[in-house]
C-alpha cells in the first residue's frame, strides 16, 4: 500500500470514528449532567433512571410514546425544511392550529364518504397551513422583513383568529365548559393500528411518509440540492442560476404545508373537533427536536420518540416525589448536549480535514520527487 493509500485509509477511519464520537460525548455529557440536577435536587439519579426505564418499557406507555411521537416528529419536519435554508420558521405553532382549525370545520360541515372526506380534511389543512406560512416568505422576500419577526407575530394573530371564530355564535358549538367545532362524522375517522391496551394512531403513516418525502426531495433531486445551495450561499446560489426570491417562497409554503399536518394526529384520531383543548405548543417542541435530530429524518425520528419517553416517564417520576421541573430540565440539557457535542466535533473534523489535505499535499510532493530522482 503505497503511503497515499495509507493516509486517505486513516482519514477514512477517522471520519467513521467522529461520526459515533459525537452522539455518544452528546448522551455521555446528557447523562452526567442530568445526573448532577437530581443530586442538586436532593434525590438518587439512579433510582431516577431506573424508574424512568421500567415505566417506558410498559406496553401502555410504549404507544402512548408512539403516539405522542407523531405530531413531534411533523412539527420538527415543517422546522427542518426552513433549517434547511437557513431560515428560522417559528411559527409552525400557528400554522398548524390555524390549519386544524379550519380543517376540523370543513369535516364537520362535510357528509362525504371517509375515502373522500379525509383527504380532503388533510388537503385543507395542508393549504391553511402553506398560505399562513407563505406569508412570511413573501413578506421576507419583498419587503426584507425576517422571518423569524413575521412568524411570531403570525402566531399571534393565528390565536387571535381561532378565538374570534371559536364561539357558539359563529363556528364552534359549547359542550360544557368547553367550545369546539361540529365533531367529524365517524366514517371520516382515520383508521388506528390494534395494539394492547390502546391502539397505535394511524396517522403514523402520514408521518412516515413525510419523513420519506422529506429525504428524497431534501437529499436526492435538484431542487433539493438548489434549496441546501441557498441555505449554505445565497450569492453563489444566485451566481449558479438559482432564483432566492422563489426558493425562500417554495420552502416557506413547504414548511407550512407540512406544520399543517401537525394537527391532524388529535383531529383525526383523538379529539375530532377542534376546542379550546386542542394541544399548544407543539410547533415550539418541534424546534428543539429538529435540533436534537439534526434535520435528519431517522435523527428526527428517535428524538420524537426520545421527547415522548421523557414526557411519559415524567409523569411517573411525580408520584416518586422528584420535582416535576425535573424532565424540563433534562429535556434542555439534552439538546444543549447534542449542540454542543456536534458542534464540537465538526469543528475538530475541520481541522483534520485540513490535517488530511496537507497530509496529502506532503505525499504527492514526495511521491513525485522519487519519481523524478528515478528517471
Amino acid at each position: 500500500m503505497s503511503q497515499l493509500e495509507g493516509l486517505r485509509a486513516k482519514f477514512t477511519k477517522e471520519k467513521l470514528i467522529l461520526a459515533l464520537a459525537a452522539p455518544l460525548l452528546a448522551i455521555v455529557a446528557a447523562l452526567i449532567l442530568s445526573s448532577l440536577v437530581i443530586m442538586a435536587s436532593g434525590k438518587d439519579p439512579i433510582h431516577a433512571f431506573t424508574v424512568m426505564l421500567d415505566f417506558g418499557s410498559k406496553s401502555d406507555s410504549q404507544v402512548w410514546i408512539i403516539n405522542k411521537a407523531i405530531p413531534y416528529y411533523l412539527s420538527a419536519a415543517a422546522v427542518a425544511i426552513g433549517f434547511r435554508m437557513n431560515l428560522f420558521n417559528i411559527g409552525v405553532d400557528g400554522q398548524y392550529r390555524v390549519a386544524a382549525f379550519f380543517a376540523a370545520v370543513v369535516g364537520g360541515a362535510l357528509s362525504l364518504p371517509g375515502v373522500i372526506q379525509i383527504p380532503v380534511i388533510i388537503l385543507t389543512a395542508m393549504a391553511v397551513g402553506a398560505v399562513w406560512a407563505g406569508i412570511a416568505g413573501v413578506l421576507k422576500t419583498t419587503r426584507g422583513v425576517s422571518e423569524v419577526i413575521t412568524t411570531i407575530m403570525l402566531n399571534s394573530i393565528a390565536g387571535s383568529l381561532i378565538g374570534y371564530f371559536l364561539s357558539e355564535d359563529r363556528l364552534a358549538v359549547k359542550d360544557g365548559n368547553l367550545f369546539h367545532t361540529t365533531n367529524i362524522p365517524a366514517s371520516s375517522h382515520f383508521f388506528t393500528i390494534p395494539t394492547d391496551p390502546k391502539p397505535i394512531y394511524g396517522t403514523i403513516v402520514i408521518a412516515i411518509v413525510i419523513g420519506l418525502a422529506y429525504w428524497f426531495v431534501l437529499g436526492r433531486t435538484r431542487f433539493g440540492f438548489d434549496l441546501r445551495a441557498v441555505g449554505r450561499n445565497e450569492s453563489a446560489a444566485s451566481a449558479s442560476g438559482v432564483s432566492v426570491k422563489r426558493m425562500v417562497v417554495t420552502s416557506m409554503l413547504l414548511s407550512g404545508a407540512v406544520a399543517g399536518l401537525v394537527g391532524m394526529p388529535t383531529l383525526l384520531n383523538e379529539s375530532y373537533n377542534y376546542g379550546t383543548d386542542f394541544p399548544a405548543g407543539v410547533g415550539f417542541t418541534g424546534i428543539a427536536i429538529a435540533l436534537l435530530g439534526r434535520n435528519h429524518p431517522i435523527g428526527m425520528a428517535f428524538a420524537a420518540l426520545l421527547w415522548g419517553f421523557l414526557e411519559r416517564t415524567g409523569i411517573q417520576l411525580e408520584f416518586e416525589e422528584y420535582a416535576q421541573e425535573i424532565v424540563g430540565v433534562m429535556q434542555g440539557v439534552i439538546v444543549l448536549c447534542v449542540v454542543i457535542a456536534y458542534e464540537t466535533v465538526r469543528r475538530y473534523g475541520l481541522r483534520a480535514q485540513q490535517r488530511k489535505v496537507g497530509a496529502e499535499l506532503g505525499a504527492r510532493a514526495a511521491t513525485q520527487d522519487k519519481a523524478e530522482v528515478s528517471a
